[in-house]
């Protein structure tokens, strides 16, 4: 209902999807390109440090949102979900979450031009920020060693940088066929 009502008053409705990932100094293993005969070789150590990243894609529009943080939890998701309030404060906000806990809180402080949805239960295949974290994997973190953590959230946040300032990239990336059906 207030989608529709957000419609009414004028504010163009802005679909999103959310989802959060964990990066850290946990390596991240691919294969690599060697000439014949040469085995390549990695360093790796395994640490369990890391850091929460929250992020929303916009898929229609082709733009990022996205929150470092310590935690995952609804202090941190409030946090974030003012932090997208603020960058589009002219637009009413329809953000596509799952099911995590910290989504459902009653603690859970949700601005007033953002309504959400949550995704069916078992399904993160549908959502688009779930293959935004491979991405960012695949092309940040593979094959690296960081000494720290820092250089980890560096990386991380140079990649969604990047990737943020092509939106015609990101939407082709990301809106996928039935998100524009279902719209």
């Amino acid at each position: 209902m207030a989608v529709y009502k957000a419609s009414e008053e004028g504010r163009q409705v802005r679909i999103m999807f959310q989802d959060e990932a964990r990066f850290g100094r946990l390596p991240v293993i691919r294969s690599a390109w060697a000439p014949p005969g040469v085995r390549p070789n990695v360093k790796a150590a395994i640490e369990r440090e890391f850091r929460y990243v929250y992020g929303a894609i916009s898929p229609i529009e082709g733009e990022l949102d996205w929150m470092t943080s310590e935690a995952m939890n609804t202090e941190n998701m409030s946090r974030f979900l003012e932090l997208v309030k603020n960058a589009h404060p002219d637009d009413h906000i329809l953000m596509i979450v799952d099911g995590a806990s910290s989504h459902k809180s009653a603690k859970l402080v949700v601005p007033e031009n953002i309504t959400l949805l949550g995704m069916p239960p078992y399904s993160p295949e549908l959502n688009p920020v779930e293959h935004l974290w491979d991405h960012v994997r695949e092309k940040g973190c593979a094959n690296i060693f960081f000494n720290k953590l820092d250089a980890v959230v560096q990386k991380v946040n140079a990649e969604l940088t990047l990737l943020a300032s092509q939106a015609v990239t990101v939407a082709s990336m990301f809106c996928w066929p039935w998100i524009t059906v279902a719209i």
